[in-house]
């Protein structure tokens, strides 16, 4: 049975851990991540240095989590392993708990969640944007 608890504040990441993060994964939509559309936030694009990796590439045709294997291969590719000190993202730090989850799967346990993502970010003036890939 699934007992919930609190997200440990260990885990919780805040804009400047993302900022100074050795890998700063953003699980929006590719077209957001580039800034070719925004319908929420104030500024399009993402952070400087960030890593797009979409949540649906976390899943199969039938919406089912990929083998770990296979996640892990995925979040290599971009950096992630155990020890890296990844920080997860997205536009409100909702769907970064799904990459996060994934990132379980795949054996990697010391991700953090950046709670104020991409509209905590684009809200600051004062922090630099990137747009494109």
């Amino acid at each position: 049975m699934f007992t919930p608890a609190p997200w440990p504040a260990d885990r919780l990441a805040t804009i400047d851990d993302a900022a100074a993060a050795p890998v700063l994964v953003d699980a929006r939509a590719p077209e957001r991540f580039r800034g070719d559309v925004e319908p929420v936030d104030p500024r399009a694009g993402h952070v400087p240095g960030a890593v797009n990796l979409p949540v649906a590439g976390n899943t199969d045709d039938e919406g089912r989590f990929l083998p770990p294997d296979d996640l892990a291969a995925r979040y290599a590719a971009a950096g992630v392993r155990p020890g890296v000190g990844a920080v997860v993202s997205c536009g409100s730090g909702v769907t970064a708990c799904h990459d996060l989850l994934a990132l379980e799967r795949a054996g990697v346990h010391d991700a953090r969640l950046w709670p104020g993502s991409w509209s905590q970010w684009s809200a600051d003036p004062a922090r630099p944007v990137v747009t494109g890939s």
